[in-house]
């Protein structure tokens, strides 16, 4: 937790004057019994009810006194916690960001979310009650102790053994809680992903009558994290008892040997009354100590998961330094080019391996290939989702690595596998391109994408409100405005990973037109599994196993690639692939 005290830098104000209000509320707590104390042996003694009326008056002063500054205390807790939970929850999503598909894949989705939430929020719980009460409690016991102290030395021996006794029951539930509230973090995080899981692919699940397997998967790992938290909980709930067990005998040992210097005249009654009240002090602010000791527990294990999320770099550094403009040197150079270009995933082989190729500037390339041959990952080191392990990848003859992310993603437009929408209209969603796109922009990239039709006859037009993931509108209606929204922003380089599989056969040969016709100058890359949609590229990259199969025009390709045949045979008649 100590790691994340830059993000209170702004909150210095209020880490000081919480603690200061809450130290002087505990000074006035202290007075208390000894002011009680001062009733019992002069006021009700010498049966003097002035004397009473005062110290009972200055007691509500000191009581009053002591709730404003409480007042005082928690509004600067609430202000510095609340700003530090924002300015982490910031942080952490603007780190995420900048991470790679790499590390994102790594870390994963459901873990990610229930960091920048959960464990916020308990960094945050933390932050309040380190300003209101971390100084306080420990204030109260070694206050009570020297009060203690001050009014007999002896009996003060018994609050020393107690608050040792209760310090080590302390120690103990903390030391053996942490990692149980690691692993409930860790539970959480199954629980997030088979919520979202589910949640998700609710339909696959129906489809399938998986229903009952789902909710067993789910039961079995809310189980695992119930049991672990009830077990977390039988430590915790060690601490109230022992620390009461503990304080009740010293409170009794007291009254017992009180009792006896009382009868020698040693101590007063109301010295005695005082001592029970300190103690019973000591009693509360260690029944605190234990509940921060939860808390801070919690805490501890939430650090470590948001301080593994900063150290996490990314894999994929962006170069800003340098001066990104295509030079003369490098003008007529292709659009794209491979140089022996390798890329595995983190704990697996090559995905991809090998690659040399060139895609020249306003023509259009096929990538063809079975599933698990390297398609979309070869897109996907184009604009750095991904670096290349090995070679070099090229864009206008510059090294993508020597581009800043703004300007090579701004001369990419990508429609991924995944055509995914966001919440908000479509018009909003049309512009995640070029915010500034005109009417005339959007309605251009939407005949291209050919979802002029469907858009046009809806009664909002483009100011048609799409839920979140686009689950109002079709799997081809999606496809097609995902196209549109990259082409919105005019592109140098459109990529098409797989983004047609919804469509049917006539629209699919529609857009394919549309493009050639109206995207002159543009370097169009068409990632599918369909003949029908590669065939008619100037030029077709045939992937297998992650390696070049063949590069070519689709005649050639048929008669001399044996991959390149085999796919085609196996969507389309013999006579069919020669037309």
């Amino acid at each position: 937790m100590f790691r994340l005290r830059r993000f209170l830098k702004d909150y210095k104000l209020q880490l000081i004057i919480g603690p200061i209000c809450k130290l002087i509320e505990a000074v006035f707590e202290l007075f208390i019994p000894v002011i009680t104390a001062d009733i019992i042996d002069t006021g009700v003694r010498n049966n003097d009810v002035g004397y009473v009326m005062q110290k009972g008056a200055l007691m509500v002063l000191l009581g009053a006194l002591g709730l404003g500054f409480a007042l005082v205390c928690q509004k600067s807790a609430s202000v510095a916690s609340q700003g530090f939970g924002t300015k982490v929850r910031s942080a952490m999503f603007r780190h995420i960001n900048t991470l790679s598909h790499s590390e994102l894949d790594k870390l994963g989705t459901p873990s990610l979310i229930t960091r920048l939430t959960n464990d916020v929020n308990r960094l945050q719980l933390a932050v309040a009650m380190l300003i209101r009460l971390v100084i306080r409690a420990p204030f109260l016991v070694i206050g009570a102790l020297i009060m203690a102290m001050t009014i007999d030395l002896k009996l003060s021996l018994i609050f020393f053994a107690a608050a040792l006794l209760i310090g080590l029951v302390l120690f103990f539930v903390m030391t053996r809680s942490v990692p149980f509230y690691k692993r409930i973090q860790k539970s959480l995080d199954s629980v997030s992903l088979i919520s979202r899981e589910n949640l998700s692919g609710n339909r696959v699940i129906r489809a399938f009558s998986r229903q009952q397997d789902d909710k067993e998967r789910f039961d079995g790992c809310n189980a695992e994290l119930a049991g672990t938290a009830v077990r977390a909980g039988r430590l915790s709930a060690l601490l109230n008892p022992l620390t009461y067990v503990i304080a009740q005998a010293a409170i009794i040992a007291i009254v017992w040997f009180g009792a006896g210097f009382v009868f020698d005249g040693e101590l007063k009654t109301g010295e005695i009354i005082a001592l029970v009240n300190y103690m019973t002090q000591i009693l509360l602010a260690m029944i605190v100590v234990s509940n921060l000791v939860v808390i801070f527990t919690n805490a501890a294990a939430s650090a470590a998961r948001v301080n593994e999320v900063f150290d996490t770099g990314t894999s994929v550094v962006e170069k800003v330094e340098k001066e990104n403009t295509v030079t003369e040197e490098v003008k007529g150079a292709p659009s794209v080019e491979f140089r022996d270009v390798s890329f595995g995933y983190t704990g697996s082989g090559y995905a991809v391996k090998d690659l040399t190729f060139t895609m020249e500037k306003g023509s259009t390339t096929g990538i063809i290939g079975g599933t698990g041959s390297g398609k979309s990952t070869l897109v996907n080191l184009i604009p750095r989702f991904y670096d290349a392990s090995e070679g070099q990848v090229l864009v206008d003859g510059i090294d993508v690595k020597d581009y800043s992310f703004a300007q090579l993603r701004g001369k990419i437009g990508i429609v991924p596998q995944k055509a995914e929408l966001f919440s908000g209209t479509i018009k909003d969603n049309l512009r995640f391109g070029k915010r500034d796109a005109t009417d005339l922009d959007i309605e251009r990239a939407l005949k291209i994408s050919q979802s002029y039709e469907f858009v046009s006859k809806l009664p909002e037009g483009t100011d048609k409100l799409i839920t979140a993931g686009g689950k109002n509108l079709s799997g081809g209606q999606r496809q097609r405005l995902t196209i549109a929204r990259a082409l919105v922003g005019q592109p140098e380089i459109l990529i098409l990973d797989d983004s047609a599989s919804a469509l049917d056969f006539a629209t699919d040969a529609a857009l394919r037109k549309a493009l050639h016709d109206e995207t002159k100058g543009m370097t169009v890359i068409m990632v599918s599994q369909r003949v029908g949609t590669v065939r008619y590229a100037d030029k077709i990259i045939v992937l297998d196993g992650g390696e070049i199969a063949g590069i070519g025009a689709h005649n050639d390709l048929f008669r001399t690639c044996g991959v390149y045949r085999e796919i085609c045979l196996s969507q389309l008649r013999a006579e069919e692939v020669e037309n």
